[in-house]
């Protein structure tokens, strides 16, 4: 018998990196439980995917239940799902507010009680949190201080998580990514936006993906976020 092939759960899943992510997983010979709010059924009997809302306790936990029920494990978590509203501060609505605090923050927390307490039961499991280097470096042309409250609160978890169960076989880190080309990002403004990195370029959802995957199979690495910016983390530009 061959080893025990590993499941990951991936949010947030439906398109640009969160796509490409679980085409990550599988191409790599992993299990995949993907979610988003409209994702539809998987033909593939490798990905079984559960749609629904992340930030809702309930589905959080379907996610969680159906991956084990499905696949018998939950060896890695990426929360990746999340929304970004570039606004003056002055200018968010308390819609804004509510949104992006649902998506990044509840997001994160009710689907990640539910897998640590999973891979509490087998002794491992490995978590990435999805954040943004604009929490270490904010650009002035892009104000972004509802990502740096919620993006933040998941970098400074990441290493919080990481200490509390770091006796207990689970990983948690986090990747940070620039600005990525997805088609959120109209063509007319890459250039623009390639510009705000010292690279010179966008990222591309490759990068990410490979980032999540090279953090995935680094055992003694925890605590960590990995910068996935073209050097923009590194100092102003």
């Amino acid at each position: 018998m061959g080893a025990q092939r590993k499941v990951a759960v991936v949010t947030g899943a439906s398109q640009g990196i969160g796509a490409d992510l679980v085409k990550g997983f599988l191409d790599r010979g992993d299990l995949v439980v993907a979610n988003s709010r409209s994702i539809g059924p998987s033909t593939s009997p490798e990905q079984w995917n559960v749609a629904g809302d992340i930030s809702d306790p309930a589905v959080a936990e379907k996610v969680i239940r159906e991956a084990v029920e499905k696949f018998g494990r939950v060896d890695t978590l990426v929360n990746n799902a999340g929304v970004f509203v570039a606004k003056p501060f002055t200018e968010y609505t308390e819609a804004d507010y509510a949104r992006v605090l649902s998506v990044n923050l509840n997001g994160f927390f009710f689907v990640t009680q539910q897998a640590v307490k999973q891979m509490l039961r087998q002794n491992s499991g490995h978590i990435v949190n999805i954040t943004t280097t604009l929490v270490g470096q904010p650009l002035k042309a892009v104000p972004s201080a509802l990502a740096s409250l919620t993006k933040g609160g998941l970098d400074a978890v990441t290493r919080s998580l990481a200490i509390e169960y770091a006796d207990r076989g689970i990983r948690v880190n986090a990747v940070a990514p620039g600005i990525i080309r997805t088609p959120m990002h109209a063509p007319e403004t890459h250039a623009f936006l390639a510009g705000l990195h010292p690279m010179g370029r966008m990222g591309e959802t490759r990068d990410v993906v490979d980032a999540v995957l090279s953090l995935d199979q680094a055992g003694f690495v925890t605590g960590e976020t990995l910068h996935v910016d073209g050097g923009a983390h590194a100092g102003r530009w």
